[in-house]
């Protein structure tokens, strides 16, 4: 199976580099299933079904949100409504939507998506995403009741993040990491099979300080006051993300590239 993961959408600059690109990188590279953290989507802090509908229609079969996932209000009805979201498994157990869920290819081969938080450096304290993790990975066994799955893994610390690979590792075809907007270099596969990449990156321009226009963040570190909110930056977008090919039958990872498509960024993908 051909899998893409893209890492954080920022903005219009992201939603409009997903909407030019995703189809032909569909096409191109045979994709059968595409992941896309939609987080950040709507104005930089969460994601409203408008954004979520045009992001869908251009070639995600699902969108996984973050320590963002209701900032925008609507997310909090559409999510009950469009399956093809999943926010994080071990958010408050009262939010709604679902952490995870088993999707279909069009060959009808099953792939697991979930989405769990990390606790390091985070604002706020979320439940054990180890213990979470573990009791889906258990339910739904790589190579028998799936026969891919995908692990987004949204957190602050590369060592946390690496962590939770090496806790996956063999039950999961992938584990990116997401919510820092910078790819990292190790994209790997683990010992026992798992395709690994410490953070997908973002989707957006990168002429930026994560994907906010600079002038605001710049402002906050030179002088340590703030004139204004942050607003996500205009100018052209790089796709980033992970590209994996996965064995049917184990489905473990066989191959994985680092992608980053458009923008400023090198070039890469398989």
């Amino acid at each position: 199976m051909k899998l893409l993961f893209l890492g954080d959408v920022v903005g219009r600059s992201g939603r409009k580099a997903i909407i030019e690109t995703l189809p032909r990188l569909r096409a191109d590279w045979g994709l059968d299933f595409v992941v896309v953290n939609g987080e950040n989507a709507t104005s930089g802090m969460g994601l409203n079904p408008d954004h979520a509908k045009t992001l869908l229609d251009a070639g995600a079969d699902c969108l996984t949100l973050g320590d963002h996932a209701f900032d925008q209000k609507g997310m909090l009805q559409f999510i009950e409504t469009e399956p093809r979201i999943v926010r994080p498994i071990n958010f408050a157990k009262s939010a709604p939507g679902r952490g995870h869920k088993v999707f279909s290819d069009a060959r009808g081969r099953k792939v697991l998506v979930c989405q769990a938080l990390g606790q390091v450096f985070m604002k706020r304290a979320f439940d054990d995403p180890f213990s979470a993790l573990d009791a889906v990975l258990r339910a739904h066994t790589l190579g028998g009741a799936v026969q891919a799955s995908i692990v987004d893994f949204h957190c602050e610390a590369t060592s946390e993040k690496m962590g939770a690979g090496h806790f996956c590792d063999g039950r999961a075809s992938l584990v990116a990491g997401t919510h820092t907007h910078v790819p990292t270099g190790d994209a790997q596969i683990l010992p026992g099979g798992t395709a690994y990449l410490s953070d997908a990156g973002m989707c957006g321009d990168y002429l930026s300080v994560i994907g906010m226009d600079k002038t605001e963040p710049m402002r906050r570190f030179v002088t340590g006051m703030s004139k204004g909110r942050f607003e996500p930056a205009q100018g052209e977008a790089t796709l980033s993300g992970v590209y994996v090919e996965t064995d049917d039958r184990t489905g473990k990872a066989q191959r994985i590239e680092m992608v980053r498509q458009g923008g400023r960024l090198a070039q890469a993908g398989p």
